[in-house]
C-alpha cells in the first residue's frame, strides 16, 4: 500500500474522531468528572434573578460593605460598623462547587459585628459565599469566591 497525502488526511481524521469519542465517553461514564447543577430548580431560580441583581446594587451603594477574613478559628464575615447589628437578619450560604454534600446554610444572628463560621465546617479549597441579609427593611446581597 502506498502512503500519500490522502491516506494521511484520512488517518488524521480517524485519529481525531477516535480521540474525541474517547474523551466524551470517559467524561460521561467516570464519576470523578461528575458535575452537578448549582441548584435543583435552576429555571425557577433564574426567574428570580432580577431580585438578586437589585440586592447586589443595594449593597454596592453602602458606604461600607461586608468583608471577610480567614484565620485559625475559621472564616469571619465582618458586617459594616455603621449599622445596628441587632436589626440585621438573613442567611449565609456556603456553596462548594466540587462537592454538594459540603454545602450548608446558616441564619444570621449577631451579637458582635461579625459572624464566625468555624474551621471544622470548612474544608480546604474553593468556596462561594452568599450573604443574603436585610437591614431596616432594605435587602442586600454579598457574593464572593474564596479559597480556604
Amino acid at each position: 500500500m502506498k502512503f500519500n497525502w490522502g491516506t494521511g488526511i484520512v488517518l488524521a481524521f480517524i485519529g481525531f474522531i477516535s480521540f474525541i469519542m474517547y474523551f466524551i465517553i470517559t467524561m460521561s461514564v467516570d464519576s470523578r468528572y461528575d458535575h452537578e447543577l448549582v441548584t435543583e430548580d435552576y429555571y425557577g431560580e433564574e426567574l428570580l434573578y432580577q431580585n438578586e441583581i437589585d440586592k447586589l446594587n443595594n449593597a454596592k451603594n453602602l458606604s461600607e460593605n461586608i468583608s471577610y477574613k480567614t484565620g485559625n478559628e475559621g472564616l469571619t464575615i465582618v458586617f459594616p460598623k455603621n449599622i445596628d447589628i441587632k436589626k440585621v437578619t438573613g442567611k449565609v450560604f456556603l456553596y462548594r462547587p466540587s462537592n454538594k454534600q459540603l454545602d450548608f446554610e446558616t441564619a444570621i444572628s449577631l451579637s458582635d459585628p461579625y459572624l464566625l463560621i468555624p474551621d471544622k465546617r470548612l474544608v480546604g479549597g474553593r468556596w462561594n459565599i452568599k450573604v443574603d441579609w436585610e437591614y431596616n427593611g432594605q435587602s442586600y446581597l454579598y457574593k464572593e469566591t474564596i479559597n480556604y
